[in-house]
């Protein structure tokens, strides 16, 4: 890759993810909306106290004056707990408030290995819990979440919805005229559960609130393996309305509590799973920040919500779960939407599918990862094959480009006289069919699919303690012993070596520096991403050789005057060697010459003395 053009994506990178972390508008808290009749959507007051952190046991305990007053004429004894075996969901349920107490998740496990939990357990006085209802009177809301319930539709504290729809129905009745009835309902294999709440009180009809309490989950809280912190959030509120997602930061939530509108989906959102409302129509949301204990290290950000309907809720559809990417379109195309993939979503979407069609038929996400990247390699190779054949271009006319800058150095910028400068580059450019742009451009082109590849993995679910091989037991965590980013590194270091550059000797050296910096953020990356990157280093590698094999060794072209001056230097140094040669022929035929005579005359001379004797 050309170097300025490394510099170029590396800063994209930087400048890109600083700005998602730092600078996204946070959204403004929306008027209230009137409903059909004129009338807007209840209020609703938080009864958890900001950044509550007392370890303490859930307390329940009606409050003695209420025990006094009223004796309980529909429930039970006994405060129990109720399993609803959903398939991919253990619910459990008390029959104290007919509330939520556990959700775990089968097919997603905590750090412990066993099935995820969404809801928090109690570590605060009075900590609500999904389902809790909240009335306009305080005494009356105490007395309704402490009720012990009479459940039905449960065997031995059993519910069965593994196979067919069910519903889970409580019921309470007191001596001063309190009635209250909650019905769940449930289908075999699905996140989304129906909740209707009637209450009456001396025959009036009230519309409760829900509450929701601190959420999603401690493993939540703590995130997974983002990049500068941008996909490693806290729970945060959420809630579509018209036509986008909005979320409520955690630090946000004091300023702007409540929002009113009908939502298409409303609730609470954390790194991976997602706890909403859905269809709404006319309602009212209330986030409360909530500081939550645990034994050991900082308290926790959790957010805790509060649902209010313009009605009594009545079969209100709830999801609580993984936010998977194909689940919730099958439920609410916008519900997607909960899954924040940056501003390259666009592209995401399409390698995702990608990914879990190779994971279809590979059954292992790490080598899904490596055939997606070949893949992506395939496609984008003409253009970097492209790009390499126009910086090998570029390189063999540096010298010559290197010549006409030397003649226009001593100009200051603003003369005008310099502007023939960047003419006669251009005429240069033309004179051999050279583009400079044709080296840069089709490497930029490339850059959304790496940012897309990296959103895909920060903050898709899929890859949630998904397993490649050996030592890498979870894609979307950092490698634990760095040797994928050391190894990204290395193959980088020797792409860099390999790829035709026109930059001088003492830029290539700063250049080099790269590669360890990339291996110092890559550290902290997803390893999924990192194998990404190491691939398609070691695929470019590759194709660097293919390419200089296919267009052959580099040719340096060097400025007119020196090909002139070679031309004349070799031209002098031919007629020295001509002249040289003849030099040496004129000299051996002297010799043979003078040899010749010198025969001629011994000859004469043996002839001489032959004859004087016979004489």
């Amino acid at each position: 890759m050309e170097r300025r053009v490394l510099l170029a994506v590396f800063l994209s990178f930087i400048v890109l993810y600083a700005y998602q972390a730092l600078l996204v508008p946070r959204p403004a808290p929306l008027e209230e909306v009137a409903t059909a009749d004129g009338v807007s959507s209840p209020a609703a007051t938080s009864t958890l106290a900001p950044d509550t952190a007392v370890p303490s046991e859930l307390s329940l305990d009606l409050p003695q004056e209420v025990g006094e007053a009223v004796t309980a004429t529909l429930g039970e004894a006994q405060a129990r707990e109720i399993v609803v075996d959903i398939g991919v969901v253990e619910a459990i349920f008390s029959n104290q408030g007919a509330r939520l107490t556990s959700w775990r998740l089968r097919d997603h496990l905590d750090s412990n290995g066993e099935p995820l939990d969404l809801v928090p357990p109690p570590a605060f006085d009075s900590q609500p819990t999904p389902f809790m209802l909240r009335l306009d009177d305080p005494a009356l809301s105490a007395r309704v979440n402490q009720a012990v319930f009479r459940a039905s539709g449960e065997t031995n504290g059993r519910v069965d919805a593994t196979t067919t729809p069910v519903e889970l129905v409580f019921e309470y009745a007191d001596s001063s005229g309190l009635t209250v009835r909650k019905t769940f309902g449930f289908e075999p294999d699905s996140y989304v559960m129906t909740f209707s709440a009637e209450v009456t009180n001396g025959g009036q009809v009230l519309n409760p609130a829900i509450e929701w309490g601190p959420g999603l989950s401690v493993a939540g809280a703590t995130g997974g393996g983002g990049f500068f912190g941008v996909y490693d959030w806290p729970p945060e509120g959420i809630y579509f309305i018209d036509d986008g997602a909005e979320r409520v930061a955690y630090g946000d939530i004091p300023e702007a509590p409540v929002y009113d509108g009908a939502f298409r989906f409303v609730g609470v959102n954390d790194h991976y799973f997602v706890a909403a409302a859905l269809d709404t129509g006319p309602a009212r949301v209330e986030y409360a920040p909530v500081s939550y204990p645990v034994e050991t290290g900082e308290p926790l950000s959790l957010v805790a919500a509060t649902f209010a309907f313009e009605t009594a809720p009545d079969r209100a559809r709830f999801f609580f779960g993984p936010k998977q990417f194909d689940l919730l379109q099958s439920i609410d195309g916008e519900f997607v939407r909960a899954i924040y993939f940056g501003i390259f979503a666009w592209l995401v979407v399409p390698l995702l599918g990608a990914l879990n069609w190779i994971h279809g038929f590979v059954g292992n996400y790490g080598w899904s990862i490596v055939l997606l990247t070949i893949l992506i390699n395939l496609v984008i190779f003409p253009l970097r094959h492209k790009s390499v054949v126009s910086m090998r271009k570029m390189q063999t006319l540096q010298p010559r480009m290197k010549a006409i800058q030397e003649r226009y150095k001593n100009l200051k910028v603003t003369d005008p006289a310099r502007q023939k400068m960047n003419t006669e580059i251009m005429n240069l450019y033309r004179e051999e069919g050279v583009n400079p742009a044709s080296g840069c451009v089709p490497m930029l082109l490339t850059m959304p699919v790496l940012f897309a590849f990296y959103s895909l993995l920060s903050a898709a679910i899929e890859l949630r303690n998904a397993p490649f091989t050996l030592w890498i037991q979870d894609l979307s965590l950092p490698d634990p012993y760095y040797v994928t980013p050391l190894l990204m590194g290395v193959t980088m270091f020797w792409q860099q070596k390999i790829t035709p550059t026109t930059v001088d000797p003492t830029q290539q050296k700063v250049m080099m520096l790269m590669p360890l910096m990339f291996v110092g953020f890559m550290v902290l990356a997803p390893s999924g991403l990192v194998i990404y990157w190491f691939v398609s280093n070691l695929w470019m590698i590759g194709q660097q050789y293919f390419t200089n094999w296919l267009i052959g060794p580099p040719r340096t072209t060097r400025p007119p005057a020196e090909r002139r001056l070679k031309k004349v230097g070799e031209g002098r140094a031919k007629g020295a060697r001509v002249r040289e040669k003849r030099s040496v022929t004129q000299e051996r035929d002297r010799r043979a010459r003078a040899a010749g005579g010198r025969g001629h005359r011994d000859q004469g001379d043996a002839g001489g003395h032959a004859h004087q004797p016979g004489r």
